[in-house]
């Protein structure tokens, strides 16, 4: 059997250091650290730069980082892609590992686990496409900005979010909407986004004029589509482009304003536009935006699953409640 390898101590590497500035020779220095010519040589030749020569710091850190493993990415493969499939699809770090722990019925990776792994990858790579990968897209973390606000507007026969039901806010039934426009910084259409409070479920569509009639009749089109009870009250901010509002009493829907430059009010459908600028950039050219793309970017979303959802997905839970509507309305009426 042969002796088992030691690995070199900083002291050592110190004094290997000195010996060799000293002109000692290879079996020299192996003599004085009890040390084998061969371990040594391989030092010596692992650890050499052109510009330091062998220096035992540099050495030292140098073995650390050989030795390292990585984290559980670095070493499992399949744990890997199956992670990085997901956010490319749109997921967060805390999604996919809520996901995962979901399916397998296991703890599997942690979100922090897979921050570091992409802040590890654009750090030792200089490769800043990882950050995409990210929802945010930022190569580090950073905290949430403070909104500011302005003024208050009016709107014909508006009705202030304040005269809001207030079981609205608990997001503990369906039909309470939220609607807004996602602009584009080149002037032309928009798209209108239309999202549930209680399900998270988001439909897109496109609008070639910000007029208020046109949209009007797109949400009542949109509405009239569901069940009654799946469409009780809409959000909207003070956009003229939604002054024609009151179409929609017709059909029993009631709507709300928020304050005028209070964003915050409907923080729905803010977070939802805000998620689709990684598929939709501001600098996107509405033109080149096809229903095919929409309709990929509206399913994507969907199919993500939600923290506020115990990780289930907004197609889930809206599908699950339209099924159950359904099935009402379709039951054949109590006998007396």
């Amino acid at each position: 059997m042969g002796k088992k390898y030691k690995q070199l101590s900083l002291e050592e590497r110190c004094r290997i250091s000195i010996l060799q500035r000293d002109g000692y020779s290879l079996q020299k220095i192996a003599s004085a650290l009890d040390r084998s010519t061969s371990t040594i040589s391989r030092e010596l030749k692992r650890n050499t730069t052109k510009t330091k020569g062998y220096d035992a710091g540099y050495a030292q850190v140098q073995t650390k980082s050989r030795r390292w493993t990585g984290g559980k990415l670095e070493r499992q493969p399949e744990l890997r892609t199956a992670v990085l499939d997901r956010l490319a699809m749109g997921w967060s770090p805390q999604q996919v590992a809520n996901r995962l722990a979901q399916e397998q019925g296991c703890n599997v990776i942690s979100y922090e686990s897979i921050y570091r792994f992409i802040y590890q990858q654009i750090k030792r790579t200089k490769d800043y496409k990882w950050r995409h990968y990210l929802v945010s897209g930022r190569s580090m973390r950073r905290g949430k900005m403070k909104r500011k606000h302005s003024s208050t507007s009016f709107i014909k026969n508006r009705v202030s979010i304040h005269e809001r039901p207030k079981e609205v806010e608990l997001r503990e039934e369906l039909g309470h909407w939220e609607v807004d426009l996602m602009q584009f910084s080149k002037q032309g259409g928009a798209l209108l986004v239309v999202h549930e409070r209680y399900s998270r479920v988001l439909f897109l569509s496109k609008i070639q004029t910000k007029e208020a009639s046109p949209i009007a009749e797109l949400l009542i089109n949109l509405f009239t589509k569901l069940p009654k009870d799946m469409v009780k009250t809409v959000t909207f901010d003070n956009g003229t482009e939604f002054a024609e509002h009151h179409q929609l009493d017709q059909h029993h829907i009631k709507t709300y304003f928020c304050d005028a430059y209070s964003p915050w009010q409907k923080g729905g459908v803010e977070n939802a536009i805000g998620r689709m600028r990684r598929f939709l950039p501001r600098k996107t050219t509405f033109e080149h935006i096809t229903e095919r793309q929409l309709s990929q970017f509206t399913s994507l979303y969907n199919l993500t699953p939600r923290k506020c959802l115990k990780y289930k997905t907004p197609a889930e839970i809206f599908s699950n409640k339209l099924l159950h509507f359904e099935c009402e309305r379709s039951s054949p009426p109590a006998r007396e």
